[in-house]
């Protein structure tokens, strides 16, 4: 297998004009990747002004946001499909242009299906653009094409934003009193990104485009229902009484059916979104279970720590908008550190994850400890940052496991089979578990006669619940601490270059029209 090409020279990107200076030209698409990671549908950061303006529920706000991380979740299989076929600046013009459209369409629309799609679309494009701008400065990044290295600094881009967007959001809101000033500003930016694209880029292929042909679009669109839909039936399952309403009896014979016509799909046609093969790798369950547990951990603070900041401590949203700014932190600190421990450290992937779970195993245990009704708003800046570096560690250290453990082939489709436990899919399944447990906590609480008011009862609940999940998070923990094997190799496979990739892929394209067509009849 051929090596990575050599730089005579800085970096330089290809398809930029040659009055951009070399040194500035990587640069510039990662100021660019910033943009696209910045950009969504609806903010999370403006939600309960887009529930006052749009009247609409919390559930309708939280449905739309959660069909944008869908849509993130959903192109990976058809990424290099579509570098081999259209040119980075076609891609790159493309994709800002549909998210700045995306961004305008979404504010002047009433319906909530409606935007629920316009916010899919808009996540859908938003990693086209953000791995086009990625996968072109990887060399930049490592010349060696070396995931450990590669991965902790692109995790630093998406990770990071997951928590500043919220944050800047909220501040935009309260200094414009407008929700729609995020929009408008993320719109203006991608017409910003796809005018200089314009002007300073020219279309530059590597190698002759594969036909645009054998992608499973409705494939796509199949699981993608299946992640919409459950993460409906979780979100609103508080809001229709779960299995008493016909809606969410409805909306789980839905899940079933989806699913179903989804396998069926997978093991009837030549070229799958999801290929079957992709699912029967040995250690790819017990990736799925830690991804799981990581999503839980993370789903902790989206109830109990709201509900103990809202209900009972009456801060709003502008005050608690500080640990937004802290997971930023955090998040960045995280990458960094799993940079350092793999690459300076030479230290073992067991000993990071024990790390990573220990973090955020800290969180629920120091909350547990901390809940008090006089508390300061500064004793919780450590558990949130503890929390999410645990959490940083964890997501990079766990998608460099992903690219060992799957060959080329399956590795963008074992991305998306992550995506659909941790792209909101098990976050909104514990939020949504999480707000029954303490409803019911609270009912029970009551019932057992205690001498508190409701603020006093609340604090209560809070506080066993985060019980529950230390116990849990400790038994976890002690499961690593005693873990003697090695789940991952200490020398990782390299990216092949990119030339060798397009051969690979053009010869699998070329083998799949050759062969006959083959026809299963019904008996």
């Amino acid at each position: 297998m051929p090596g990575p090409p050599i730089l005579q020279g800085p970096f330089r990107v290809p398809s930029f004009n040659g009055h951009i200076p070399r040194r500035l030209q990587p640069w510039l698409y990662l100021v660019i990747a910033f943009l696209f990671q910045f950009s969504a549908g609806i903010y999370g950061g403006a939600m309960p002004q887009v529930m006052g303006s749009q009247s609409l529920m919390r559930e309708d706000v939280l449905m739309i946001v959660m069909c944008n991380v869908v849509g993130v979740n959903m192109p990976f299989p058809f990424l290099f499909r579509l570098k081999f076929r259209f040119t980075n600046r076609q891609l790159l013009i493309t994709a800002a242009l549909v998210v700045g459209v995306c961004n305008v369409a979404i504010v002047h629309t009433q319906s909530v299906v409606a935007m629920c799609i316009i916010a899919y679309v808009a996540g859908f494009f938003k990693l086209c653009g953000t791995f086009e701008c990625m996968s072109t400065i990887q060399l930049w990044m490592t010349p060696k094409r070396d995931f450990t290295i590669f991965f902790p600094l692109l995790y630093c881009v998406v990770l990071g934003n997951m928590s500043l967007c919220p944050w800047v959001t909220e501040h935009l809101v309260y200094i414009y009193q407008d929700w729609r000033c995020m929009n408008y500003l993320m719109a203006g930016a991608m017409m910003v990104v796809a005018l200089f694209l314009m002007l300073t880029t020219h279309n530059f292929r590597f190698m002759k485009p594969l036909p645009f042909v054998s992608l499973d679009w409705l494939g796509c669109i199949l699981w993608s229902l299946v992640m919409i839909e459950v993460i409906f039936f979780f979100n609103y399952g508080e809001f229709y009484t779960w299995m008493d309403s016909r809606v969410m009896q409805g909306c789980l014979l839905m899940v079933v059916v989806t699913l179903w016509l989804c396998i069926g799909r997978m093991l009837h046609i030549r070229h799958p979104y999801i290929a079957p093969a992709a699912w029967r790798y040995r250690r790819l369950v017990p990736l799925l279970i830690l991804f799981t547990f990581v999503e839980w951990m993370g789903s902790t603070p989206k109830v109990l720590q709201t509900a103990f900041t809202s209900s009972v401590l009456h801060w709003g949203g502008l005050t608690t908008n500080v640990f937004n700014l802290i997971e930023w932190v955090a998040a960045i600190a995280g990458c960094l550190f799993c940079l350092l421990w793999v690459n300076v450290l030479h230290q073992k992937y067991t000993r990071l994850l024990t790390v990573g779970v220990a973090a955020m195993v800290a969180y629920p245990v120091m909350m547990y400890m901390l809940i008090d009704p006089t508390l300061n708003i500064e004793a919780l800046y450590l558990p949130v940052f503890l929390r999410q570096f645990g959490n940083a560690i964890f997501f990079t250290t766990l998608t460099i496991y992903l690219e060992e453990l799957m060959p080329f082939e399956h590795f963008f489709m074992g991305l998306t089979m992550a995506g659909l436990v941790r792209n909101g899919t098990v976050g909104t399944m514990c939020s949504g578990l999480y707000s029954l447990a303490l409803r019911h906590q609270i009912a029970d609480n009551m019932v057992r006669g205690l001498p508190y008011d409701i603020p006093g009862l609340m604090v209560i609940s809070i506080r066993q619940l985060y019980g529950f999940t230390c116990v849990v998070g400790v038994a976890v923990l002690i499961i690593f601490l005693l873990w003697d094997i090695q789940p991952v190799r200490s020398t990782l496979k390299k990216m092949p270059a990119w030339n060798y990739l397009g051969r690979r892929a053009k010869h699998f394209l070329r083998r799949q029209q050759a062969a006959p067509m083959t026809v299963t009849k019904n008996n």
